[in-house]
This record gives C-alpha cells, sequence and structure tokens, in this order.
C-alpha cells in the first residue's frame, strides 16, 4: 500500500471561532501570540483496512495482526515488522502488556495474541510476557517490567471525556481515584511516576468500532459504536490520543450534524502537554502517517 503522509495543521483543527472555543475546552494548546520554538514532532501510524471488521462486527484476527505490524515497522522505519519490533523490545526485556478490559469494549483478543506472538518472535521468554488490565500491582512480571506495551480501545469516558492511552495508566497509581476530580485534569501526572514513560515502547489505540457517545457512567450503546477498523500506532501517548480525540469529533459531528463537543471535555490530553510535558497535543507538533483504507478517514 502507498504511504501517505500529512502533517496536521492548527489550520485544519481550528478554522471557525467556535471550533477555536471548542479547541480551549478541551485543554488543547492554541497559539494566541507569537509563534513559539517548535517542538521535535510526534510520529503517529493510522492504520486502516476495510475487512478488519465484518458487518457483524466479528474481527479478522489476521488482518488486525497484519495492520499492527505494518504500522510499528512504519513508526520505526524500517522495511520488516520484526527489525521494527526487535528495535522497541530486546529478548532479555521483561515485558507488561498493559491492556483494557472494560466489559463492553474491551481490547480485542486477537491484537493481544498479536503482540504476544511478536514478543516470541523477538526471543522474549514466555515466563517474562504478562498481558493485563487489573491488578498489575500484584503481578510479579509487571513488578519487575523493563518494557511496557500500552494498548487499548478509544472510547467516550464519564469522567475523562475519552479513555485512550493516557487514561489506560491510572491503574499504576497507587490511589487511582485521586486523579478523577476536574475531569481527570491530572492523568498525565500518571505518567511521571519513576520509568513509566521510559518503560513504554509502544501506544497502542484501538479504533476498531470506538464508542464516539456515552450517557452517564459506565454507559454503552451499541448505536453509539461505528466501524472505523483502524489503529492508532505511536511512542507519544497524548499525540496518539490527541489523534484519537480528533477522529471522535468529527464522527460526532458527522452523526449529530452540528458541533456537539464532549462532555466533560477531554481536557487531560493537553494538559499533558503543557503541564506535564508528556508529550504533543499540539496538532501542529504531529506527523500523522496514514496507511491502508482512507474513506470514512475523517482525518
Amino acid at each position: 500500500m502507498a504511504v501517505e503522509k500529512n502533517i496536521i495543521t492548527r489550520r485544519d483543527f481550528v478554522t471557525t471561532t467556535a471550533q477555536a472555543s471548542m479547541a480551549i475546552a478541551l485543554g488543547l494548546p492554541l497559539r494566541l501570540g507569537p509563534k513559539t520554538a517548535e517542538k521535535t514532532k510526534s510520529r503517529v501510524v493510522l492504520i486502516r483496512h476495510a475487512d478488519a471488521v465484518d458487518a457483524d462486527r466479528k474481527i479478522n484476527a489476521k488482518i488486525i495482526a497484519d495492520m499492527l505490524n505494518e504500522a510499528v515497522a512504519v513508526l520505526q522505519q524500517q522495511s520488516e515488522p520484526l527489525a521494527a519490533w526487535r528495535q522497541l523490545i530486546t529478548a532479555t526485556d521483561i515485558v507488561g502488556v498493559k491492556t483494557n478490559h472494560w466489559g463492553p469494549l474491551p481490547t480485542p483478543q486477537e491484537l493481544e495474541q498479536a503482540i504476544v506472538e511478536k514478543l516470541r518472535q523477538v526471543g522474549v521468554a514466555e515466563k517474562n510476557i504478562s498481558v493485563r488490565d487489573q491488578g498489575i500491582h500484584l503481578d510479579e512480571i509487571f513488578q519487575h517490567t523493563t518494557a511496557l506495551i500500552n494498548i487499548r480501545p478509544m472510547r467516550t469516558h464519564h469522567w475523562a471525556g475519552v479513555g485512550g492511552c493516557l487514561k489506560n495508566y491510572i491503574l499504576f497509581s497507587n490511589s487511582p481515584s485521586q486523579h478523577h476530580p476536574d475531569t481527570c485534569a491530572s492523568l498525565g501526572a500518571v505518567w511521571q511516576l519513576p520509568n513509566l514513560r521510559q518503560k513504554t515502547r509502544v501506544n497502542i489505540l484501538v479504533l476498531l468500532t470506538p464508542l464516539f457517545h456515552g450517557i452517564g457512567p459506565h454507559h454503552f450503546d451499541l448505536k453509539y459504536t461505528w466501524a472505523y477498523r483502524g489503529l492508532l500506532v505511536g511512542n507519544d501517548p497524548v499525540a496518539v490520543d490527541a489523534v484519537g480525540l480528533r477522529i471522535i469529533e468529527a464522527h460526532r459531528l458527522e452523526y449529530f450534524g452540528k458541533r456537539q463537543p464532549l462532555w466533560p471535555p477531554a481536557k487531560h490530553i493537553g494538559l499533558a502537554d503543557t503541564v506535564y510535558q508528556v508529550g504533543n497535543a499540539d496538532l501542529n507538533n504531529i506527523e500523522l502517517i496514514k496507511r491502508g483504507w482512507a474513506e470514512g478517514a475523517l482525518i
């Protein structure tokens, strides 16, 4: 498949006063004064395949494994997926795969299995691999990890606006509830825990059938999901979430026929950049590389 590179610009995201107001509400950086020194851009790969999910929402395991491996290869600028994985993980690593098992929309087992298979091919011993969501503080592997892989589905969230790669690490905190106030504004602080960001080798945001609207805690309605059939992959969790949020907002506009901002606003993404300096939320500082199926990409 041909490679299409696109630098997402602020002009694309904020084209009207209303859109600018939305960006501020979401906590995304918005340049109002003189241009400051440019930051190093974060690379994010968006890969989609029309047959990744069928009409009955059944996942094609081979296709999504191929999507994941191609995205990692593109991210690491390697021609072969295994070479790319070997840049991220070594045979001697102890690897925790931080997944998400929220009942209505969990990380697909097919993706978890694809990751474990690549870890085996790299040479990581089975005894040094753990795939887990809850209970990571009691998991022997997670307590001794030298490398982490962060994977979860994208969805709207009653407390945080959206649940993405940033929020997926809240359970690494000894007191997750301390990050709930003010629409989970302090989620970026979790990523400042010792070595957590440094250990995280890749962030994978699953947008196969994302949830774009919710009403109340733990709400899920199939009608508020759609078959986007995509994955977002990057080294920077803030950039990955920022692109995912853009896609969610674009689909909400398409579905509702008018701008209907998320409530609560997902301001933790912008704050993870501007306050906690975890990564880039400013779309000017994100290099998006798109692969595969282009129809309905929304970005």
